[in-house]
């Protein structure tokens, strides 16, 4: 693991707690997208070295739209930077973890992502994160 890349907030409204961040962080989203494959609208917020990132559900049977069923709007995940993802998962699964994806998979902010279980990770639902490879 290289870095926090990214924490993850789950937001009913994003363009009401995007005027929220932006007064807190003092700085506007530098990217907003729309992740199909994961049901969700995202924004991200650089603050310093650190990464924002809000989720807003677009269908009621995405992760987002089930997570804010059962919780209040907060924090969904905590992200992690790692130079060889498929490495990662497959070292973790090494040592026992469960993995909600085995193979990476396409993410928001030019990401491949895969996620580890929260039931392996004291309810907390961790992220891996990689930049996407460059096209040749």
């Amino acid at each position: 693991m290289n870095k926090i890349e990214h924490i993850g907030i789950a937001v009913k409204d994003i363009e009401a707690s995007n005027k929220i961040f932006t007064d807190v962080l003092g700085v506007a989203p530098y990217k907003s997208e729309a992740v199909e494959s994961e049901g969700v609208i995202t924004s991200f917020f650089q603050a310093g070295p650190n990464k924002i990132e809000l989720l807003q559900a677009t269908n009621e049977n995405s992760a987002i739209a089930k997570f804010l069923e059962k919780n209040k709007e907060g924090i969904h995940h905590i992200a992690f930077d790692v130079s060889d993802i498929q490495t990662e998962i497959d070292r973790l699964i090494g040592l026992g973890y469960k993995m909600i994806h085995e193979k990476p998979k396409d993410g928001a902010d030019g990401k491949i992502i895969a996620f580890l279980h929260p039931k392996d990770s004291n309810g907390v639902l961790i992220e891996l994160c990689q930049d996407k490879p460059k096209e040749a």
